[in-house]
């Protein structure tokens, strides 16, 4: 009996043949491949119109799918290993319809066959409480201190931080978040047995730990370059909006970017200096007005946090006593010196006002805390004694 005879007897006969069928159909398709539409693959095609086990029942028969990449890769498939996999490793299959799919993600014209999930955060929230925080690989000291203050302060209002775990950006915005003692989400491009970048090992884990470490590529999967582009079109759609720290002209996060605006989400973008070519591509799509201008969490909230939860004040300078001046008193307040003092003759020359006009501002001024007088002069209120 071929190995495809086998799988298709293990589905049908299975307690949830639609989960391990989508788990198998994981294994023989690329995420998200888009092919021209003369050139769609026939497995896809089925996948499509049939649903994954039917179309796993088709591409087993011995009179179609040979010589198919699908058929192939079936043919190579050790199933029980990969069910122990998923036993050794503690991972989470997730499918539409769990309780803790994340919703977003049905937005996407080809949403992924399932999901491989490390961690035990409910996902099914990401859509209205993730935010996304990613950027360049080669951050600069201003990008990562920004991307690292940024999530934590984020994550202290509530937010869940999602960003890929790469170097750079996505590594200080998962740290910002780790920092505060809040879950954070890594979305990889490879399986979740195999951290990526294998120097964020020890990263990784802290993510799993507090958070949750995902994929739709099966656990032993490696990263290329097209599974890359996939995983942005994920951190996008499971999300309420992205951010983009820092990135070059052809930076891999103006990708996601790109997904999140074709999904309608919030995007965002963090200025940087304009001599710095990490900034490039922020500043192009700031300058294009296709995305805000975001400076910190508070920014980031204002656009795109829940109504009536994430409400922020109207950000303005310092208050000063000065403040206090009402318009019409601002020449005569302008015209009192602040040590020798002056008398009412000489104030209402410098001003411009009659004796009357002067003495009444005069006296608003004394019942603001802003100027007194002594005998017959006038001075202002040194700052050290001023109301606050």
């Amino acid at each position: 009996m071929s190995v495809s005879e086998v799988v298709n007897r293990r589905v049908n006969g299975a307690s949830d043949p639609e989960r391990l069928a989508r788990i198998i159909w994981s294994h023989l398709v690329e995420p998200a491949l888009q092919p021209l539409p003369d050139k769609v693959p026939e497995s896809l095609r089925w996948l499509g119109e049939l649903g994954p086990v039917e179309a796993l029942d088709r591409l087993c028969s011995t009179r179609v799918g040979d010589g198919s990449a699908a058929r192939a890769r079936l043919e190579a498939l050790d199933l029980d290993g990969v069910l122990r996999g998923h036993d050794r490793f503690a991972v989470r299959v997730l499918v539409p319809g769990d309780d803790g799919w994340p919703e977003g993600v049905d937005d996407l014209d080809q949403p992924p066959l399932c999901l491989y999930v490390r961690g035990a955060l409910d996902l099914s929230d990401l859509r209205w409480s993730g935010i996304a925080v990613l950027g360049s690989r080669a951050a600069t000291p201003y990008g990562s201190q920004v991307a690292r203050r940024m999530s934590s302060d984020l994550t202290d209002r509530g937010v869940v931080v999602v960003s890929g775990a790469a170097f750079g950006i996505d590594a200080a915005a998962h740290e910002g978040a780790l920092i505060v003692g809040g879950p954070t989400v890594a979305v990889l491009a490879c399986g979740v047995d195999r951290p990526y970048p294998t120097a964020h090992a020890e990263l990784i884990g802290r993510i799993r730990g507090d958070g949750a470490v995902i994929s739709e590529v099966p656990l032993g999967f490696a990263p290329y370059r097209q599974r890359f582009l996939s995983r942005n079109r994920l951190i996008a759609a499971m999300t309420t909006g992205t951010v983009v720290v820092e990135a070059g002209a052809r930076s891999g996060s103006l990708n996601t970017a790109g997904s999140a605006e074709s999904l309608s989400r919030h995007v965002g973008m963090v200025p940087g200096p304009v001599t710095s070519m990490g900034s490039v591509g922020c500043h192009d799509w700031i300058r294009t007005h296709r995305a805000n201008l975001v400076t910190d969490a508070a920014d980031v909230l204002d656009l795109m946090g829940r109504l009536g939860v994430h409400v922020q004040d109207t950000r303005r300078g310092p208050d000063f006593a000065e403040d206090l001046v009402e318009p019409g008193d601002r020449g005569l307040w302008s015209a009192v010196p602040v040590r020798s003092g002056a008398d009412l003759m000489t104030l209402s020359r410098a001003s411009g006002l009659s004796i009357p006009s002067t003495l009444a501002g005069l006296g608003r001024l004394v019942l603001a805390g802003l100027v007194e007088r002594q005998d017959d002069v006038w001075r202002k209120v040194s700052s050290t004694r001023r109301p606050a």
